[in-house]
């Protein structure tokens, strides 16, 4: 294995325990290399505008900035880095969301470890990468009568807005765990129940519980 050939990955993750998992899991490749790793969106968003990584491993939750965000202006700023989002969310929540926003693939963290080193290969190689679940799940959307769901108009900040609530955390909590003010979560749920033709929490935690946006 030549150099040439080597896959340099970064891995972004705000849990120095996932991080370590993922560097012992490819360590075992011959192929694939970990060229840096970041704990928050911020400094992964710094570290990919170097330019030496072919693939980041990017974490769709960030103490910092939504791992949506980050994967947005690292696109802008680094176009040839291939992204691929992990999250422990189910891969129908938000892995259409992160391959509308430029990622090359979606990863639930609880896929087994040959799946991650087959999705980093091939992202690498210019691929979209998605597991069978999703695939299946596609194709189940596709229908000549399919009406896009009222939670899919929602902006990124919106539908976090939206999942976070159902979850049960108040606005102030939301506020402080995303670093923005009252007032401006206040405005994306009012946004967001104007959208979805709901009147208040309940309706919304209902809604989301229907649809299975929260576990």
């Amino acid at each position: 294995m030549t150099t040439k050939n080597v896959i340099k990955v970064l891995i972004a993750d705000d849990h120095a325990i996932v991080r370590e998992g993922l560097k012992q899991i490819l360590a075992d490749t011959k192929d694939i290399v970990v060229a840096g790793h970041a704990e928050n969106g911020n400094e992964a968003i710094r570290l990919s505008r170097e330019g030496t990584s072919h693939v980041l491993l990017l974490d769709i939750s960030m103490p910092d900035r939504s791992g949506i965000e980050v994967l947005k202006q690292v696109k802008k700023e680094t176009p040839k880095i291939a992204v691929l989002m992990l999250s422990m969310h189910r891969e129908d929540q938000y892995a259409i969301r992160s391959l509308k926003a430029g990622a090359s693939g979606y990863l639930n963290k609880q896929s087994a470890p040959a799946e991650l080193v087959n999705a980093i290969r091939q992202v690498a190689s210019g691929r979209k990468y998605i597991s069978a679940a999703l695939a299946q799940e596609l194709a189940n959307q596709i229908s000549d009568d399919h009406e896009i769901p009222l939670h899919e108009t929602l902006s990124d900040r919106e539908y976090q807005t939206l999942t976070m609530i159902a979850s049960g955390k108040t606005v102030s909590d939301i506020a402080a765990e995303l670093v923005l003010s009252v007032k401006t979560i206040s405005m994306y749920r009012s946004r967001l129940l104007q959208k979805m033709k709901l009147r208040h929490n309940a309706e919304l935690t209902h809604y989301a519980i229907k649809n299975h946006l929260v576990d």
